[in-house]
């Protein structure tokens, strides 16, 4: 059985975000990729450059605003 490192990645960042954020990410499957999301609230701007970091470990990442207002911080693994 060989290692899988995206596999591994996906792990670790559910991990560390859960860690920080205090909350389990959400996590949507796509048909060639693996997508998290994290409410971001006031707090977690005291930990963003760790945040950042997390973030970092996806193929791509960014902050999208909702329609109700709320930042949604979100990684993909492709």
């Amino acid at each position: 059985m060989s290692y899988d490192h995206r596999i591994a990645a996906i792990h670790s960042a559910t991990a560390q975000l859960t860690a920080l954020t205090g909350v389990r990410p959400r996590r949507t499957d796509e048909a060639d990729a693996v997508r998290l999301e994290i409410d971001i609230t006031g707090a977690h701007l005291e930990i963003w450059p760790r945040l950042l970091a997390v973030l970092d470990l996806g193929t791509t990442y960014g902050l999208t605003n909702t329609l109700a207002g709320h930042q949604v911080a979100w990684l993909r693994f492709e």
